[in-house]
This record gives structure tokens, sequence and C-alpha cells, in this order.
């Protein structure tokens, strides 16, 4: 304090001379709060702590701080591996350290890199696991170490192979159709377009065909759709009972021959879920279509919603033909059939319940798939209870198909 005290003085001198030669207290004032800002900025500055003063920090060990990198690193000293840091040994093995680098890693790749670092990536598939891909670099250092930097890349190897076996799927599907139409067209544009009977029974084929590219475009832009909102929480107040009551009258009133095989139940009061209705509609055809599909005609197909602990439940049951154990995690791929032929004449897309398992995760909920061969299917969704809306996020990973015998 004692400090300040000549400071503060210098300021009040300051203003009152402003003052006098000036005659107004604007000037003074303005004089008068700068020079005590002053003051204090210097008492701050010389209060603080000389920057050399203070102790550098201890450094600590290398191979501490390779442990707290993610990739998995090693440093080789004239061929050898002298360091391994946590993610290499798990990898590698513990082993590895003193080892050959060349033995360390067994891949052609590798050790052509390890002959000549330069620092460019190189793929490497099968170090670890048969279906691991990783990006290696290697770059020497001016002490003569070489340092290994092996990147894991099997998730994104993954989500590339999904992108281009989609859009190959994608593609297929949209080309048979496409050819069934030209050729079509083309008989008639030649001498079957003459024959009334024969060109009415080509348009009921070409129809048929363009009614299934476009239900097929349909189920793309659902899809992209759903993806692109998969990371905002749904937040329209729904009604599930009464959603799905209208999902069943629309179905009843399809035409369909199964459309009087459906019942919908509600069992006891269901409170409304925060959702999205759209959605939500789309998750009841998809369910109840497939059930209706697939099931043995003249059997039930039951719809039902009730309340559990986990939240709200809706199980849909048909008595079909079942599907093999082996069949069931892969029904939430896109494109995958159990039967394709079986699947395409009865108008199915092969994205229905890829579709399905999209709206589940994108309302943090839960989908459990249990069929019996010979006896039927059980598709059960459990969305989060509506006083918490967050208590399935821990599912999006979960939500596929499990497996009930």
């Amino acid at each position: 304090m004692r400090g300040l005290l000549p400071a503060f003085g210098t300021a009040m001198g300051a203003a009152a001379c402003v003052f006098v030669v000036d005659g107004r207290w604007e000037g003074p004032a303005i004089a008068l709060v700068g020079g005590i800002a002053a003051a204090l900025l210097a008492r701050g500055w010389d209060e603080t702590v000389p920057s050399a003063a203070l102790p550098a920090p201890a450094a600590p060990p290398l191979d501490e701080v390779l442990d707290a990198v993610g990739d998995a690193v090693l440093l080789v000293d004239r061929g050898r591996v002298v360091l391994a840091n946590r993610a290499a040994r798990d990898v590698l093995g513990a082993h590895v350290v003193g080892e050959d680098a060349r033995v360390a890693i067994r891949h052609p790749a590798a050790a052509a890199a390890l002959a000549q670092p330069d620092g460019r990536p190189v793929d490497l598939v099968g170090i670890g696991a048969r279906d691991r891909h990783w990006a290696m670099r290697v770059a020497g250092t001016s002490g003569g170490l070489v340092v290994i930097d092996l990147h894991d890349r099997t998730e994104h190897a993954a989500a590339e192979r999904m992108r281009v076996d989609f859009v190959a799927n994608a593609s297929h599907e949209l080309r048979t159709p496409l050819a069934s139409i030209l050729g079509y067209i083309e008989t008639l544009d030649d001498e079957a377009g003459e024959e009334p009977a024969l060109r009415r029974r080509f348009l009921t084929i070409m129809m048929a065909e363009a009614r299934r590219m476009q239900r097929l475009v349909e189920d793309l832009i659902s899809l992209s759709r759903i993806e692109a909102d998969k990371f905002r929480l749904p937040d329209q107040s729904v009604d599930l009972g009464t959603l799905m009551a209208e999902v069943c009258a629309e179905l009843r009133g399809s035409g369909s021959p199964r459309a009087m095989d459906v019942t919908c139940v509600t069992a006891g009061a269901v409170p409304p879920i925060a959702g999205d209705r759209a959605q939500l509609s789309q998750l009841f055809h998809n369910l109840i279509g497939n059930a209706m599909k697939y099931g043995r005609a003249e059997t039930p197909v039951v719809a039902r919603i009730e309340r559990v602990a986990a939240g709200i439940s809706i199980v849909v049951t048909d008595q079909g033909d079942g599907i093999a154990s082996e069949h069931l995690p892969r029904l939430t791929e896109r494109f995958y059939r159990v039967d394709p032929g079986r699947s395409r004449s009865l108008g199915g897309t092969g994205l229905g319940l890829a579709i399905v398992k999209h709206i589940v995760e994108r309302h943090r909920g839960r989908l459990d798939i249990a069929s019996r061969p010979g006896i039927g299917t059980t598709v059960t969704v459990t969305l989060p209870h509506p006083a918490t809306p967050n208590a399935g996020s821990g599912a999006g990973s979960g939500a596929g198909a499990v497996i009930k015998e």
C-alpha cells in the first residue's frame, strides 16, 4: 500500500493542474482515473514474481510421454527397438523391445519403409489382427534414432468399404428395374405395341418396376435425412398410441390381403415422448409392413405398445417362417436380405430395417430382433422414458440386432 500513495498523490496533482489550466472538471476527472489505473498496473507489475525466478517444471520421462500417445510408437536404434509405448506393446507385444524392428513388424512394406525412412505413410494390413489397417510413418532424427508411428485406420477403412458397398448395391438395385423398363419399351416400340393385351401386360410390369425404383429412391432419401439429423435430439411431443392407431388404420385401408390380420394394442396409459413424429410413423410402417410381408397368410400380426421399466416398448410380432440366427446380426445392414428373390418379389428395398435402426439410434433407444425358424419373428423397440430423454444415450452403438433363441 505504501508504494501506491505516491502514485495516487501524483495522479491527484495532475488532475488539479488540469483543472487550474482548463477550468472544467472533465479533463481533471480523466487525468485522475488514468493516473490511478496506471498506478494499479504499475503495482501489479512490481509485485509480480519475475518469470526467471519461477522453478522450471520437471520434464516427465520419455516413456511416460509416449505412453500418453494414442498411436503405437516405437523408437529404433541401429535397427533394434529400444522403446515401445503402451499402444505399441498392446498391438505387437511387450517382447518387441530389444528385437529387430523388421521382426517386430512383420510386413514386407514395413521392411521397405525401414530401409529408407522418409516420413511418407505406408498402408499396412494384418498387424495385430487380420482385418486391422494401419498407416505407418518412419522418420529419422538428428541423433540417429528412427521413430516409427503406427496409426490405426481400421474404422476409416471399414467406413470406406461400407461406402463403396453402398454405392455398388444402390447402383445394382436401380440398374435392374431400369434395364427391365428399357427392355419392355424397346419391345413395345416394335411389333408388340400392336397387340392390346400384350401391351397392357408390359405396361403393368413397367409400372411395377418404376414403382420399385421410386420406393428405393424414397428410402435412400429418408435414410440420408435421418443420418443428417442423427445428433440432433427430437423434441416434438408424440403420443405413440395415437400414432400407431393412425398407421394401422392406413394399412387396413391399403387394400392389402393381409390388412385384416393386423391388430394394434396400447396396454395401459402410455405418456407422450419427445420424438420426431414423421420418423416414428415411418418406423411403425416399416415394422408392421415387414410383419405383413413375411408372416404367413391369415396369421395375426400384433403391434403392441406398453410402458416398461426402461421406457416405452413397441413390440411387433408375426407368425412366419422365421429367420436363422446367423442372419440376425446383419438384418439392419443396408441392402442385406435373407432371401433376395422373395424380398424383391414382395416389394422390399432392403433398406427398411436400416432405416428403423437409424430412427431408433436418433431417439436414443434400443432395437432387439428375436426369431425362431418356423415360428415367427418379434421386433422390439424400447424408447427412453419421457422423464429421462438421455437414458438410452449409450444405446446408439448397441442399437442393433440382438439374437434371442
